[in-house]
C-alpha cells in the first residue's frame, strides 16, 4: 500500500504502516496574476502520477473523488481504479434538491415536482463540467466522455457515509456506502469542564472561519447555562483573546475520538469528518455551514433527525443557544444519533471498503470474488 498526498502528512502515514510518496503541490485555484485553466493543476500533476504507477506497478489504483489526476493517470496506464466519495454521494437524482445549496430532500409529490422544474439550471452546470474534463482528458490523450461525473469510477465508488445520511435512490452496483473512513492523529485526553451539567463541544473547521466567529458565539451565548463546554481551537490561534466563561474549557487541539462519546452534543460547521465522528459516537449536532459541502452535509443532518442547522446568518450568540436548547430539550435528537452508534458499532467502514477493493483487484487479475458484505437498511 502507497500513498501519494502532501508531504505534511508523511509521518501520519509512516505511523500507518504504509509507503509515503510526495504528490507535486500546485496551485488549485486561479488568481489574477496567475489564470489557471479546467483541470490545468490536475493535468500537470498526472503526469507525475503516471510515473508513479509505472514504477509501483499496482494492481489497483483508488483516488479521491477530488484528485482527477490519479484517474487520468491510471486510466492512461490502463489499470483498473476506484472513486473514494468522502461524504454524501454528490450526484442527484430527478426529485433530489440542487447539492450543496442546503435544502431538504422534500417531503412530499410538490417538493419533488418543484425541484425536478428546477433540474435544467443543474444539468447546465453538469454539462459544463463534464466540458472542462473532456478538455483535460484531450489534453493527456485520453477520449472524452458522455456521462457528466465523470470523475467518479464506473467500476467502484466507496461512499464513505452513515447510509442513514443519503437519500432514497435507485443503487448501481458499482456504488457501495460503506459508512464513514474516519481517521485522526493520536492524542491522550484532555481535562473536561468540572460538573455534571450536559457536555457540549465546540469543534469548528480546521479550514473555515479563521476568526474564530462561530467559537466566540458559542462561548458567550452558552455562558451561563445548565451545560459543560469544552472547546477547541483545532491548533488555529485566534487572532485575539477568546474569553472563556466559567463553564468553559478551551484547549488548542484534542482527540475527537476520546472525548465525543463523552458529549451530549457538538456544535460544528459541519465539515464531514466532524459530523461523522460525533454520530459515531452518539452526539447529536448543531450544524453551523460555511462552504464547500458544509451545507449539504447540514441538511442530511435536518433529514435524519440527528440534530439541527444554522444558517451563517443565525451563527450568533442567541442562535448557537437556542440551537443547542433545542437539541437537548428534545431527547428524539439523542435517540437518533445513538442508533447511528449503533449502527456504526456494527459496520466496520474501513473493513467494508477494504473488502470492495479487494473484490475489484480480483476481478482485475482474473481471481474469484471476495463475498460482499450486504448493508442492512438503516431505517
Amino acid at each position: 500500500m502507497t500513498l501519494e498526498t502532501w508531504r505534511k502528512w508523511r509521518p501520519h502515514v509512516e505511523r500507518e504502516g504504509m509507503g509515503f510518496v510526495a504528490a507535486p503541490e500546485y496551485r488549485v485555484f486561479p488568481t489574477r496574476e496567475r489564470p489557471l485553466k479546467p483541470y490545468e493543476a490536475a493535468v500537470r500533476a498526472s503526469s507525475h502520477t503516471r510515473e508513479l504507477i509505472r514504477d509501483l506497478d499496482p494492481e489497483l489504483v483508488v483516488a479521491d473523488i477530488l484528485t482527477v489526476a490519479a484517474a487520468l493517470a491510471a486510466e492512461l496506464e490502463a489499470r483498473p481504479w476506484a472513486t473514494l466519495v468522502p461524504h454524501v454521494l454528490p450526484v442527484g437524482e430527478p426529485g433530489f434538491p440542487v447539492y450543496s445549496v442546503g435544502a431538504v430532500y422534500p417531503r412530499t409529490r410538490a417538493g419533488k415536482r418543484l425541484w425536478q422544474l428546477a433540474r435544467p439550471l443543474l444539468t447546465s452546470g453538469e454539462r459544463l463540467g463534464r466540458e472542462e474534463l473532456n478538455g483535460a482528458r484531450a489534453r493527456v490523450g485520453l477520449p472524452p466522455l458522455q456521462d457528466v461525473h465523470g470523475g467518479i469510477s464506473r467500476r467502484l465508488a466507496l461512499v464513505a457515509t452513515f447510509p442513514q445520511l443519503e437519500y432514497p435512490r435507485r443503487w448501481t452496483p458499482s456504488v457501495r456506502v460503506t459508512g464513514p473512513l474516519v481517521w485522526e492523529q493520536p492524542f491522550g485526553d484532555v481535562e473536561l469542564p468540572p460538573g455534571d451539567d450536559p457536555l457540549v463541544m465546540v469543534a469548528p473547521s480546521t479550514s473555515q472561519d479563521p476568526h474564530h466567529r462561530l467559537m466566540r458565539a458559542a462561548l458567550e451565548g452558552l455562558a451561563g447555562e445548565p451545560v459543560r463546554v469544552l472547546a477547541t481551537t483545532n491548533r488555529r490561534p485566534p487572532p485575539r483573546p477568546l474569553p472563556a466563561p466559567s463553564n468553559a474549557r478551551v484547549v488548542d487541539w484534542l482527540s475527537y475520538a476520546r472525548s465525543m462519546p463523552r458529549c451530549d452534543a457538538v456544535v460544528c460547521h459541519a465539515g464531514h469528518g466532524t459530523l461523522a465522528r460525533a454520530l459515531a459516537s452518539g452526539a447529536p449536532v448543531v450544524a453551523c455551514p460555511h462552504a464547500g459541502d458544509m451545507a449539504e452535509n447540514a441538511a442530511r443532518v435536518r433529514w435524519a433527525g440527528v440534530g439541527v442547522s444554522l444558517p451563517r446568518r443565525f451563527q450568533t450568540p442567541g442562535g448557537v443557544r437556542l440551537a443547542v436548547r433545542r437539541l437537548l430539550g428534545d431527547p428524539g435528537y439523542a435517540e437518533r444519533a445513538a442508533a447511528i452508534r449503533d449502527w456504526s458499532d456494527r459496520h466496520d467502514g474501513a473493513r467494508i471498503a477494504a473488502d470492495a477493493v479487494e473484490e475489484l483487484a480480483a476481478r482485475g487479475r482474473g481471481y474469484p470474488a471476495v463475498t460482499r458484505r450486504r448493508l442492512p437498511s438503516p431505517r
